[in-house]
């Protein structure tokens, strides 16, 4: 990967872990007085609501980093190597938990009127695709994991032939 794609990709990063925090230390709590002066119909469902979106922004923060990470050992050439696998396991737990999360949400805003069903089944339909986003990312850490196997077989297979020369 080139210096400037690296740069790119990390700026990125950069603006959108900006844009978690700010999410969580400005619009959260603005979300939570809008809540407050909302009609009774959300005042159960307030503080699960706040939960999930807490949560939900710390999911996508962990993702950011484990990403971060993963660059820097692809920046350093140490990315085909088993410890990329602790960052890609992460990143497919954080987005599962995501999936859980917006399933969580669906369930939330699922009793009363204070939400149509067809938002409840659009959560849904998203929950699928985080899903399928997983799955994505775990075809992708099988194809790491063959490309390891390929790097430490070429390895030993280098050291055998320098042996015989």
């Amino acid at each position: 990967m080139g210096k400037l794609t690296v740069l790119a990709l990390r700026a990125v990063l950069v603006v959108l872990g900006a844009g978690s925090v700010f999410v969580q230390t400005v619009m959260v709590p603005l979300l939570a007085l809008d809540l407050e002066d909302a009609a009774e119909a959300f005042t159960h469902q307030r503080t699960a609501f706040l939960g999930i979106t807490l949560l939900g922004v710390v999911t996508v923060q962990v993702v950011l980093v484990c990403v971060w990470r993963l660059v820097t050992m692809v920046r350093h050439g140490t990315v085909f190597s088993h410890a990329a696998f602790r960052y890609v396991d992460i990143v497919i737990g954080a987005i599962v938990a995501a999936a859980v999360l917006l399933f969580a949400l669906a369930v939330v805003l699922a009793p009363g009127e204070a939400v149509v069903p067809g938002v409840v089944l659009l959560v849904c339909g998203v929950v699928v695709a985080v899903l399928g986003v997983a799955l994505i990312v775990l075809v992708l850490r099988m194809l790491l994991a063959r490309a390891v196997a390929r790097d430490v077989e070429a390895t030993r297979m280098r050291a055998e032939l320098e042996e015989v020369i």
